[in-house]
């Protein structure tokens, strides 16, 4: 895990070693075992790396890396399936230096160009330079797990991990006000139909499972990959859905192993991370000399603390366990520093929780974190894709639609955490099949509803009223188009960037195993019935490995989210006063009606509950230098 930076331009005198160290120096907390910069001969191209030491910790390691005399490379990530492609490489003749997955890259790139993307298991952000070709190829992880912004400035195009760095060498911070209407007015963190937008003007990413290729000054842009939610097989039965799914996530598992350095986990104590931890448990089960360390978040008087559960991954593992108690006082001393490392607005004060389960990670001495984020959005975790379901097998067949809501009506009857779906009516049959009408006269009465619940201005509102961010087309009566809108659109690609913000705060890395394309494949491929099932979310997971799973998890019939006591920090006069100063700013820049700050504040997270409160302090840090 590292961080990139590079500047390209055919003006040579744009490009300097002083500038790219200045940018490298920005994001020194995601690479501080050392650094490294280049420049090509005619001074066309240079390129900055900050390193954290992984995989190779000798110098053969090192960044910006050189192979064959061609190519150059800055790469940000990790190759889990290097070793296997490393193997087949070697058959063809290819010889290697290091023992770096770096290394590997290049030589793959060799071989197949841009097709060497299809083979890689892994979460990536990278540059190579080509200096018979001229062109600089960059490409970003299926899921985008590792960061790549890119922008133009004075004839140049910069590229870096942390868009902190553009501002190191004097590109303009100017907020997106379309972006920061559609955060106030519907909680939107990213523009679902151009997901390269960003909270900042001119200021781009590369959107999930593309390829960027710089060659004299232009640029063009490809997808390399995407799955299509509707080609699902009716053929697999459970047994074998079960078998597969079973192999795949413990291979996933497996690879995001390797390391050399120290791996552990993070452990909330729901399905998703205790799966990874019974898993790894597993896999070490005959190496009774490595004991997995796990880190997990714990609120005290808080009815919605998962402390048992975690015991009970305790009694099933060998785990050492460390938990930190987060308290209120403390959530208000990292409140600034997350704002400056995540550097566009985040859902809720979750983050703050998670900011310090990584740092407790540091302490410990533990670099590398596999996490269970991705289980909810391709596994149908959140209770609100019963809805889709149930409109989907409506359709299909009554019968079918009968005994599964009743089963769920029965599973659920004592289930004080999630709110109870209500029985599909002539409404969720409308909205199942004619999604697109729905969904714009949704729009529409959302529009009219909060035009003032956010305290927008009314000249702020007019101006960017009708540049709306939530004409979400996804099929609403089918349960996988509900789950491809999660993962790759609205939901998970802005979880993944809290992690890799939180995570590289503190130096350390963060794995996915849910994560790994061909599971992803697989569990996009299957019937809807094998994700959901008499009324179980994640059926298929919780069957596969009810054996390694507390069965009191296994089974587990509410769900939970990373959830800290949020009003509590929001109520601290601390807050409040930061509430009230975010207001000033935001009036001040003619977003907020004048005298905002005077308005009462509401303790919830967002103003669909609320006033926005939460959203102004977000939408205020955007200003700040």
């Amino acid at each position: 895990m590292c961080g990139i930076a590079g500047i390209l331009s055919e003006n040579p005198n744009l490009i300097s070693k002083e500038k790219l160290v200045k940018m490298t120096d920005s994001i020194i907390h995601r690479g501080p075992d050392g650094s490294g910069h280049w420049m090509s001969e005619d001074g066309r191209i240079g390129f900055g790396h900050r390193r954290l030491s992984i995989l190779d910790l000798s110098e053969s390691g090192a960044q910006p890396m050189h192979y064959l005399d061609r190519y150059t490379l800055t790469f940000n990530g990790e190759i889990y399936n290097y070793l296997e492609i490393k193997a087949d490489l070697i058959k063809k003749g290819y010889k290697f230096r290091s023992n770096s997955d770096t290394e590997v890259l290049l030589a793959l790139f060799d071989l197949k160009r841009e097709d060497c993307l299809q083979d890689l298991d892994g979460m990536f952000a990278f540059a190579l330079y080509d200096n018979q070709t001229g062109e600089v190829f960059c490409a970003r992880d299926r899921f985008g797990e590792k960061p790549f912004f890119f922008t133009q400035f004075e004839d140049a195009f910069y590229f870096a991990s942390e868009m902190k760095e553009f501002w190191a060498v004097g590109v303009k911070k100017s907020p997106d006000s379309e972006m920061i209407f559609n955060y106030l007015h519907f909680d939107l963190l990213d523009n679902h139909s151009d997901l390269g937008q960003t909270f900042f003007k001119g200021v781009r990413k590369l959107a999930p499972g593309n390829y960027l290729i710089w060659k004299k000054g232009s640029i063009s842009v490809r997808k390399y990959w995407a799955i299509n939610p509707l080609a699902q097989s009716t053929s697999i039965g459970l047994d074998d859905a079960k078998y597969r799914f079973r192999e795949l996530f413990i291979e996933s598992v497996s690879r995001r192993l390797r390391s050399d350095v120290l791996v552990g986990s993070s452990l909330s104590g729901g399905i998703d991370s205790s799966l990874v931890v019974c898993v790894i448990d597993h896999l070490l089960k005959d190496h009774p000399e490595s004991i997995q360390n796990t880190f997990s978040a714990r609120f005290k008087n808080f009815h919605k603390d998962e402390g048992y559960f975690i015991e009970k991954v305790k009694e099933k593992t060998r785990i050492n366990s460390h938990e930190i108690y987060s308290e209120i006082d403390e959530l208000e001393g990292v409140f600034d520093r997350i704002c400056y490392h995540q550097e566009e607005p985040f859902g809720s004060a979750s983050i703050l929780v998670q900011y310090q389960v990584y740092e407790l990670a540091k302490k410990k001495g533990v670099t590398v974190l596999l996490d269970g984020q991705g289980a909810d959005e391709i596994l149908a975790g959140y209770h609100p894709y019963f809805t889709t379901f149930f409109n989907e097998i409506r359709k299909r067949s009554g019968a079918q639609f009968q005994n599964e809501f009743s089963a769920y009506l029965q599973l659920h009857e004592e289930n004080t955490i999630n709110t109870k779906i209500p029985k599909p009516g002539f409404r969720q049959s409308i909205a199942a099949n004619f999604p697109t009408l729905v969904n714009k006269v949704g729009r529409k009465v959302l529009n009219r509803k909060m035009k003032n619940s956010t305290l927008m201005s009314d000249d702020f509102f007019a101006t960017f009223r009708k540049s709306s961010h939530n004409d979400f087309n996804f099929d609403l009566g089918h349960l996988n188009s509900h789950l491809y809108f999660s993962t790759f659109e609205i939901g998970l690609p802005t979880l993944l960037r809290y992690a890799d913000r939180n995570s590289m705060a503190h130096s350390r890395e963060v794995r996915l195993p849910f994560l790994s394309h061909e599971l992803v494949e697989f569990v996009f491929s299957l019937p809807s019935e094998l994700k959901i099932k008499d009324g179980w979310t994640k059926f298929l997971m919780r069957a596969a490995f009810e054996d390694l799973l507390p069965k009191e998890i296994a089974w587990r019939k509410d769900k939970i989210g990373f959830e800290p006591p949020q009003k509590s920090w929001m109520d601290n006069p601390k807050t409040q006063e930061k509430i009230k100063a975010s207001r000033e700013i935001l009036s001040k820049e003619g977003i907020l009606k004048k005298g905002a700050e005077n308005f009462p504040i509401e303790s919830q997270i967002a103003h669909t509950k609320g006033d926005g409160s939460w959203n102004h302090l977000m939408i205020a840090n955007l200003f700040e230098s």
